[in-house]
């Protein structure tokens, strides 16, 4: 039996992971890096042992170390959640070899799914669909367009979709580079990239007695970067034939390799409905709590129990209702998905809840973060996932996006907005959604809004603002009679101090309540309530400024303060190429230097954050006459890392 379990991970899924062991009576471990000495999970972990350093290859990465902390720390179990480790077969070996109970599948079946290439000739020999591999360097235009996958490793890293042939090198290259820091191995293969696919994986589950569970379909099409953002089970509209192809499949690939515990076969499904194996991840999917609510399972507790040798019985539970899931990340699906570093003040979802085993709508949330923590550049940005249940798919859907609404989200900018148009797009509530969902989309789900929202946030804000700095009304004090101007985002408000409260110089608004916290405005004869929170930024200086978070009836909004006049520190020469986030330059464009010519576009700078590649390019042709970054270097939001002329127009 297992008394007390180390996890090998952080974040969201070590404190899922701790929440069950709670419910068993299992102590738990934490391991931490120094970039994670205050996160959630260390503090929600009866013990913590600290791995020195910052990075994932210095500390998550380092199975020794955390093999030293389980027995430092007296646990005798060790479960590596997803990610880092989690499907590494040397790994799952040096903790049997240390004596500890391994909550993972045998390393014979890691080691046969971790090689994507080797797996894909273990399923073809047991009979499952495949799409047929292509030899980058012989490929031609015919094989286009291709994707470039990682071998070792999952999680989007170290994928690329190329459609030009004369993109194939250096897109090899930079899926090469992501898969080796993110794996330690950059072996990389391509394969023909289906356009409108849809991403459908299968739950297996397996005892060490002969049992093999498939807990039903799951569809994951919605990704950003080839990482899944919106799941759901079971996946609309496959047929019956589809499905049973898809679970047969599944069991077959879990027997093929001998499969104990958690473990998920993923497919690619094309227009014409044909099934293809795409990989098996040999570990609990992010996505898992979607399964667990339809089948009425913790996937947690019974790896734990099949760790311990339990027997399944001969089938699972049927399924009941449907679930879907969101995940909430720190980042811009405007700005290429651009991670967003910082704080996080409040975090904060109110919906339906209830028994599990009931037919009542609910909501689950499994964060990483609570209020206070910070969001770092050394790992996924993710803060947490949002699920609903509900007895039908519409339900689910319509709860998820309308909790997701509602929700109070604040510190860095995050995906909510994008979250909310995604569940509500016709092509999504349709079930016909497929990978190229966002590829399409993006730029409709990103735009702003132009229902005036934006602009009753900002006058409820600065009517908070001037009750929060003590402007009182009536009594001795003289009224002036030039309105007060404040100017939140691109909003600049204007109001006057009236005996009687507020009065905002738009006809079409009335205040008729405000205190520091909420305002009630009539707009156009109907009552709007405002929750107004206002922090300063970590480094409280006005180069950050003043962010006000204003939850409307409709939507949220995080709007910039500015301060009365400008502060001339804040200009920056034109032509500037500035972080857009802390982080580390991995590598410089070949053959650039001070005085090369640039062209509009063209990558210059690679910065690496939050575990992905992000590409700085020039803004415009011309001559690049300064370059800042240096690979190796660290740096921070906002530093300077080249400069590029327009040599027709001057500074740019």
């Amino acid at each position: 039996m297992i008394s007390t379990l180390l996890v090998a991970n952080r974040g969201e899924i070590a404190c899922r992971i701790f929440r069950t062991c709670r419910e068993r009576g299992i102590a738990t471990v934490a391991v931490f890096s120094d970039a994670d000495s205050g996160a959630l999970h260390v503090r929600e972990a009866d013990t913590a042992v600290r791995l020195p350093g910052a990075a994932p290859a210095d500390t998550y990465l380092r199975g020794d170390l955390i093999v030293k902390a389980a027995l430092a720390a007296g646990a005798d179990a060790v479960h590596p959640g997803y990610g880092f480790l989690s499907e590494n077969a040397e790994f799952a070996r040096a903790v049997l070899d240390a004596g500890l109970v391994w909550v993972g599948p045998p390393p014979e079946a890691i080691e046969a799914m971790a090689s994507k290439t080797r797996a894909k000739e273990l399923m073809a020999a047991a009979g499952v669909p495949l799409l047929a591999p292509v030899d980058p360097e012989s490929a031609t235009e015919a094989d286009l367009p291709l994707l470039l996958k990682a071998a070792a490793g999952g999680g989007g890293r170290g994928m690329r979709v190329v459609r030009q042939l004369a993109d194939v090198e250096d897109e090899l290259a930079a899926a090469s580079a992501e898969a080796r820091s993110a794996f330690g191995d950059g072996e990389v293969f391509a394969e023909p990239y289906v356009e409108r696919g849809r991403h459908v994986e299968v739950q297996i589950l397996a005892d060490a007695h002969g049992t093999v569970w498939a807990l039903g379909t799951r569809d994951c099409s919605l990704q950003r970067r080839h990482q899944k953002v919106i799941e759901e089970s079971p996946a609309p509209g496959l047929t019956a034939g589809l499905r049973t192809t898809l679970t047969d499949a599944a069991l077959a690939a879990a027997r093929a390799v001998e499969y104990r515990g958690a473990g998920t076969v993923e497919f690619l499904i094309s227009p014409a409905g044909r099934a293809y194996f795409l990989e098996m991840n040999t570990r609990l999917q992010v996505e898992h709590p979607v399964t667990e609510e339809v089948f009425g399972l913790d996937l947690v507790a019974l790896q734990l129990a099949l760790a311990e040798g339990a027997k399944l019985p001969p089938e699972p539970p049927a399924p009941r209702g449907h679930a879907v899931e969101a995940r909430l990340y720190a980042e811009d699906p405007a700005r290429g998905w651009a991670p967003q570093p910082g704080r996080v003040h409040e975090l904060t979802l109110r919906g339906a809840g209830g028994d599990r085993l009931a037919d009542r709508p609910r909501l689950r949330v499994d964060a990483g973060y609570g209020p206070g923590d910070s969001v770092g550049v050394h790992y996924d940005s993710m803060l947490a996932k949002v699920v609903a249940w509900a007895p039908t798919r519409a339900d689910a859907v319509r709860l998820l996006a309308d909790a997701l609404r509602r929700a109070r989200v604040h510190g860095p900018l995050t995906n909510r907005e994008l979250l909310v148009r995604s569940l509500r797009h016709p092509e999504f509530t349709a079930g016909e959604a497929d990978t190229g969902f966002y590829e399409r989309h993006i730029d409709t789900l990103t735009e702003g809004k132009d229902d005036g929202g934006a602009r009753h946030a900002a006058v409820a804000a600065a009517l908070a603002d001037a009750v929060r700095r003590g402007h009182r009304v009536g009594g001795w004090r003289n009224l002036p009679s030039r309105p007060q101007t404040k100017t939140y985002g691109e909003h600049e408000v204007r109001y006057h101090r009236t005996r009687d409260g507020f009065r905002v110089e738009d006809d079409a608004v009335r205040a008729v309540a405000v205190a520091p916290d909420r305002v009630t405005l009539e707009v156009d004869g109907v009552l709007r309530h405002f929750d107004i929170a206002e922090y300063v930024t970590e480094h409280g200086d006005d180069l950050d400024g003043r962010y006000v978070y204003v939850d409307g009836p409709t939507a949220s909004y995080r709007l910039r303060a500015h301060p009365r006049f400008t502060d001339p520190r804040t200009a920056t020469a034109p032509g500037s190429l500035l972080a857009p986030m802390p982080g580390t330059v991995v590598r410089i464009a070949d053959g650039i230097g001070e005085g090369s010519a640039v062209t509009a576009g063209q990558p210059l700078v690679w910065l690496e954050a939050m575990k992905m590649e992000h590409r700085i390019v020039s803004p415009a042709s011309g001559t690049l006459t300064a370059l800042h970054a240096e690979p190796g270097s660290q740096v921070e939001v906002g530093a300077l890392l080249a400069v590029v002329t327009d040599v027709s127009q001057g500074d740019i």
